[in-house]
C-alpha cells in the first residue's frame, strides 16, 4: 500500500513539474505563433489545442509537454534560472509539433489527440505549410538568443537525425516479417534513437546550453534524451499492442492489426514461433498474435530493454556535475515516462 500511494505521489510530483514548465513556455509560445501568418497561425494554434477549425477557442489537449520540460530542466539542472530555457522549449515544441503535423500525412493518421489531424481539418496542402512555418519559426527562435548559433548547430543536428529515423521507420514497412531482410531489433533501436530520441536529447542540451552550461554537460544530457527516446518508444509499443484503450487512446492491438514492426514484435518473430507470429499478423489475427508475442517473451523483453536504456540515463546523470533539485525532478520526469500504464 505504501508503495502504491510513493507510486501515486511521484506521478502527482510529476505532473507539477510538467504544469510548471507548461506555464513558463505557454505565453512565449503563443507570442511566436503569433508572428505567423494569420491562416498559419490558425493551423498551428489548432495543432498545439488552442483552437478550432476556425479560430473558436478551445480545449483540448495539446500533450504533456514533455519536451518543454525537457528544456526547462536542462537549463536549470546546469544552474541557470528556468526562463533561460524557454526559449529551447519553445523552439523544440516547434519543431516537435512540425514532424507530427508531416507525419500524420505520412502515415496516413486521420486522427491526433482524438479529434482529427490537421491535414483532414485544413487539407494536406495547407498542413504541409503550416508545418514548414514551424519549423521555420524555431530556427529564428534560437537564431535570436544570446549564443543562438551553437543552439542551431544543436537543433539541425537532432533534425538530421529525425529526418533519419523516420525515413527507417518508413522503409521497415515494406521489409519482410520474417527471413534475411526482415527488420532486426538493433536495427528498431537505432531508428528510434532517431526518430524519438534525437528531439528529447535535443530539449535537454538546448536548455543547458542557452543556459550557459558547457560542452560536457550539454553533451550528457543529450545522452539522457536520446536512450530516453528509445525506452519511450519502446513502451509505447508496449502499450500500442497491450494498453488499455481508455489510457491510450487507441484500440487494442491496433499496432498489428496496422502491421508495425514494432520492438515487441521483432523479438518475438526472432524466436522459436517466429513464423507462427508471422503467419498470424498476415492473416491479420491480431487477438492471437498478441498472445503468441507475449508468450514469446516479446512484452517481457521489450520491459526489460526500456529498464536497460534507463540504467544508461542514470549513469549519464550521474556523470556530470548538476544542480541537486532539477537534476531530481528530471529523474522524477523521466521515471514517470517510462511507468506509463503498461
Amino acid at each position: 500500500m505504501d508503495g502504491r500511494h510513493d507510486l501515486l505521489a511521484g506521478a502527482d510530483d510529476t505532473l507539477r513539474v510538467l504544469d510548471r514548465c507548461r506555464a513558463l513556455t505557454r505565453p512565449a509560445l503563443e507570442k511566436a505563433v503569433g508572428r505567423l501568418h494569420p491562416w498559419v497561425g490558425e493551423m498551428a494554434a489548432y495543432s498545439f489545442g488552442w483552437c478550432e477549425v476556425g479560430g473558436a477557442p478551445a480545449a483540448a489537449s495539446g500533450g504533456k509537454g514533455v519536451r518543454q520540460a525537457l528544456a526547462v530542466l536542462g537549463a536549470e539542472a546546469a544552474g541557470a534560472p528556468g526562463r533561460a530555457g524557454v526559449a529551447a522549449a519553445v523552439a523544440v515544441e516547434l519543431v516537435h509539433t512540425f514532424s507530427l503535423l508531416h507525419d500524420d500525412i505520412m502515415d496516413g493518421d486521420a486522427d491526433r489527440r482524438r479529434r482529427p489531424a490537421v491535414w483532414k481539418a485544413y487539407g494536406t496542402g495547407p498542413a504541409v505549410l503550416a508545418g514548414d512555418a514551424l519549423f521555420a519559426l524555431a530556427v529564428e527562435t534560437l537564431a535570436a538568443q544570446p549564443g543562438g548559433g551553437g543552439a542551431v548547430r544543436t537543433l539541425s543536428a537532432a533534425l538530421a537525425d529525425l529526418v533519419r529515423g523516420q525515413a527507417d521507420d518508413l522503409l521497415f514497412a515494406e521489409r519482410p516479417w520474417t527471413g534475411p531482410e526482415r527488420v532486426r531489433p538493433e536495427e528498431y533501436r537505432a531508428m528510434a534513437e532517431h526518430k524519438t530520441g534525437a528531439l528529447l536529447g535535443c530539449a535537454a542540451a538546448l536548455g543547458a546550453v542557452l543556459g550557459g552550461a558547457g560542452p560536457e554537460t550539454a553533451g550528457a544530457l543529450d545522452r539522457v534524451g536520446r536512450h530516453l527516446g528509445i525506452a519511450f518508444q519502446i513502451v509505447d509499443d508496449v502499450l500500442g499492442i497491450w494498453g488499455d484503450p481508455a489510457v491510450t487512446g487507441k484500440p487494442v492491438h491496433g499496432d498489428l492489426r496496422e502491421r508495425k514492426k514494432t520492438f515487441p514484435v521483432l523479438v518475438a518473430l526472432g524466436s522459436p514461433a517466429g513464423d507462427r507470429i508471422a503467419a498470424l499478423l498476415e492473416s491479420g489475427d491480431a487477438p492471437r498474435a498478441a498472445a503468441l508475442i507475449e508468450e514469446a517473451g516479446g512484452r517481457s523483453t521489450a520491459m526489460a530493454e526500456a529498464r536497460r536504456h534507463m540504467t544508461v540515463v542514470e549513469t549519464a546523470l550521474a556523470g556530470v556535475p548538476l544542480a541537486a533539485a532539477p537534476a531530481d525532478e528530471l529523474r522524477s520526469l523521466l521515471g514517470y515516462l517510462l511507468r506509463r500504464e503498461v
